[in-house]
């Protein structure tokens, strides 16, 4: 994967497809578990870093656990056990998921996330910090700009499940601008803090705040700094210093980051509303092959579907 360099690309297209997949966590749900895959990576996360674990751990965690799940989606270390499977075999379906989708990532990285499959770090749980059940219930504000009417999209995503997309993207992207991934981690685990109070009323809203919007963002940031205990608290505000400005590399990472998430968010909507049947049919299979294909096709031919 190439660097990133002022004169060449301002990104790494080969991980396009990838990001896209992962952006889907957002949207998978299960039965008996609340929120979505990516809601209930968030608090995982944070539940680690209260409960005492390396930030580089949690970061390198939770990563390998968002790309094993873009293909198993929630058939994960704890279903595959309550299913009867050993760590070993747990570990090989685990380590399959992630190889299906990482090709496009920096090798040295891939390894790492295959090594944290292979052999999990025992992490404990710490106490759930209010701002992370705050953040999952704050919808996203959809597409605003000044003087416009906002366009809603259905469902919303919430803060909590674009903190931690943006978390693994900028993890996967560090490479490529040679940033500290777990930098890049943290501050976008923690870049919405003061939307855990401060409701979201996009661009449009902060522009008719107008002086008033950054010490409101800042007031209302602290409360939920607040809400960690030191040395974690000073780590993520360290962390959170990256995030004016693209001056750093881990600052170029999370803008990219941060901007491919909020673009792609709304190319999904977008691909849902031009999904043809050529595509469901053709080439996703939805009648797959099998015993009893060719009934199946005769009883959508003679029932005029599609």
């Amino acid at each position: 994967m190439a660097g990133f360099s002022e004169t060449g690309p301002a990104a790494p297209v080969a991980l396009r497809e990838l990001l896209v997949e992962l952006g889907d966590l957002k949207r998978v749900r299960s039965a008996g578990r609340a929120g979505s895959i990516a809601e209930r990576l968030f608090a995982q996360g944070w539940a680690a870093l209260t409960g005492g674990a390396a930030p580089e751990t949690v970061a390198f965690d939770i990563t390998a656990k968002a790309l094993a799940a873009a293909r198993l989606c929630d058939l994960d270390a704890a279903f595959l056990a309550a299913a009867g499977l050993d760590e070993v075999q747990a570990a090989d379906i685990l380590v399959a998921g992630l190889d299906a989708v990482s090709g496009p990532v920096e090798a040295g990285l891939r390894d790492r996330l295959r090594a944290c499959l292979r052999e999990p770090a025992a992490l404990s749980s710490g106490p759930l910090p209010a701002f992370v059940g705050a953040l999952a219930q704050q919808p996203r504000a959809g597409v605003t700009c000044p003087g416009k009417p906002r366009i809603l999209l259905e469902p919303p995503e919430n803060h909590a499940e674009h903190c931690l997309i943006v978390a693994v993207y900028g993890v996967l992207l560090s490479p490529f601008y040679r940033a500290d991934p777990t930098t890049v981690f943290l501050a976008a685990m923690a870049h919405h803090f003061h939307n855990a109070a401060m409701p979201d009323a996009g661009f449009t809203g902060e522009m008719l705040l107008g002086d008033h919007l950054w010490p409101i963002v800042g007031r209302c940031s602290e409360w939920a700094l607040d809400e960690l205990e030191p040395p974690l608290r000073e780590t993520v505000r360290a962390a959170r210093l990256v995030l004016p400005d693209d001056a750093t590399a881990e600052g170029r990472a999370f803008h990219a980051a941060d901007s491919i998430d909020r673009v792609l968010q709304i190319a999904q909507h977008l691909r849902a509303a031009t999904l043809t049947m050529d595509t469901v049919l053709g080439e996703m299979e939805l009648v797959h092959a099998g015993p009893v294909k060719a009934f199946q096709d005769r009883v959508l031919t003679d029932m005029r579907i599609p």
